[in-house]
């Protein structure tokens, strides 16, 4: 690589990265649930600067959530049960969407609900709203509806919904965020695309549980959480990979990504952006700092943008 005479090479890297028909400054997203409604973290973190951010799972009605303690810290993870604790879709268009408004950042609703109908009337309610790029479907919700099952361990009760999402929303992409505990994934991919989806996030948090032998009790409120953190990225980074050799539209890679190797490594796998979510517990910050550091982690790795780095991973070492 030809440095420019007199220039600061990363001035030249190109940071930004195209979602479908939605172009983002950077391929740093804050994740659901991890990053509340983003007012929240207003008071530290420069919004502006995200490519993105992804709101806390919205419902037909509010939701108060799981009992306490909903959050346990493990070895190298977190494990969560908030319960999709929020504040219903029609307060979110009321109070919180208004506000989100002024902030120069594209702004995707977590979506989700306990039979198709409610996936639907949720996006309904959202269509109307002004200052939304994008809907993020959660199906790792249980469908009462069919006796419990969740909607993203089936092909088709993920066709179902998500299918049934598409027709209901007409004015903004669609992303499927998909379950990492499939058979195959590459597989529930295809069929979310199929459907309608415009991108896939992949993957939400795995079922685990932590407990105190003393009190022979979960350390959580609820018997078993969400895992996420580092411990989970070597799984994820894999789902990712095969799920962008499955499917034609973008990935959004998420699962452990704290600083810039993270992301990058996404990126290498085929993902077109990535989630930060665990880490914004630990740091608020932690989504600034690892776009502080994409430029020179780009040309370092001999790039001037994330198209040059994109599915580049070699498997011939394999």
């Amino acid at each position: 690589m030809v440095p420019f005479p007199g220039v600061n090479p990363t001035e030249r890297v190109d940071l930004s990265v195209q979602v479908g028909t939605l172009r983002l400054a950077n391929p740093v997203i804050a994740a659901s649930g991890t990053f509340g409604y983003g007012l929240e973290f207003a008071h530290v973190v420069d919004l502006d600067r995200l490519g993105g951010i992804v709101t806390k799972g919205l419902s037909l009605q509010p939701i108060e959530g799981a009992p306490p303690p909903r959050l346990c810290e493990t070895s190298s993870g977190m494990l969560n049960a908030v319960g999709l604790q929020n504040v219903g879709v029609d307060s979110f268009v009321k109070d919180k969407l208004p506000l989100l408004r002024k902030y120069n950042t594209h702004v995707i609703t977590n979506v989700f609900g306990y039979c198709p109908d409610e996936y639907v009337e949720v996006i309904e309610r959202l269509e109307s709203a002004d200052g939304i790029s994008a809907y993020e479907l959660n199906i790792s919700c249980p469908n009462v509806k069919k006796g419990g099952m969740q909607f993203g361990s089936e092909p088709a009760l993920v066709e179902e919904v998500v299918r049934a999402a598409r027709k209901a929303a007409k004015k903004r992409p669609l992303w499927v965020k998909l379950m990492p505990l499939v058979t195959d994934i590459g597989l529930i991919g295809r069929v979310a695309e199929s459907a309608g989806a415009d991108a896939l996030t992949v993957a939400n948090t795995f079922p685990a549980m932590a407990l105190d032998f003393r009190t022979r009790k979960s350390r959580l409120g609820n018997l078993t959480g969400g895992l996420s953190g580092p411990a989970i990225k070597p799984i994820t980074l894999r789902l990712v990979w095969e799920t962008c050799k499955a499917v034609k539209i973008p990935v959004i890679g998420l699962g452990g990504v704290e600083k810039v190797p993270d992301l990058l490594e996404y990126i290498s796998v085929g993902a077109t952006a990535v989630q930060v979510g665990t880490a914004s517990f630990s740091d608020p910050r932690a989504s600034e700092d690892i776009i502080d550091g994409l430029a020179k982690g780009l040309y370092d790795g001999k790039c001037f943008s994330f198209n040059e780095l994109r599915g580049k991973f070699s498997t011939e070492n394999s």
